[in-house]
């Protein structure tokens, strides 16, 4: 599981991880049924408090994308399709949302938005098309 932590985002570090491991969970990195790392291996490689590694842990078993096996750690939970679906729908809106006032606030044309939203998107679906193929 890689984990990057931006201390001068001004997110706070307990949702920078939240959220990537959330990303990776939705994109098949981390398999249904994978075992996390403890709460100290992850606080010690991200250089964290213990505390944060475990509020991110509970908020995401409270979520359902985690599961907990007493005696034994934490892993991926297996999720629903709709609620997979869900959760990315929510992430790309969330994404989405910051774009967009960010583009309001700059006085962006929406037309002129929505050609960049199309050729990023253009440009970055034949990358991962092309990635596949090889």
């Amino acid at each position: 599981m890689l984990l990057q932590i931006d201390h001068h985002s001004g997110q706070p570090i307990y949702r920078q991880v939240i959220d990537q491991i959330r990303r990776q969970a939705m994109a098949g990195q981390l398999h249904e049924g994978e075992q996390l790392p403890s709460v100290r291996d992850l606080a010690s490689q991200l250089r964290v408090n213990p505390m944060t590694v475990s509020k991110v842990y509970s908020l995401l078993e409270m979520e359902g994308l985690l599961e907990r096996r007493r005696g034994v750690g934490l892993f991926v939970a297996a999720l629903a399709k709709e609620k997979a679906s869900r959760t990315k729908t929510d992430m790309l809106q969330e994404a989405l949302t910051k774009a967009v006032v960010m583009a309001v606030q700059l006085g962006i044309p929406e037309a002129k938005v929505r050609d960049m939203l199309t050729r990023l998107y253009q440009k970055y679906d034949s990358r991962m098309r092309r990635q596949e193929h090889e």
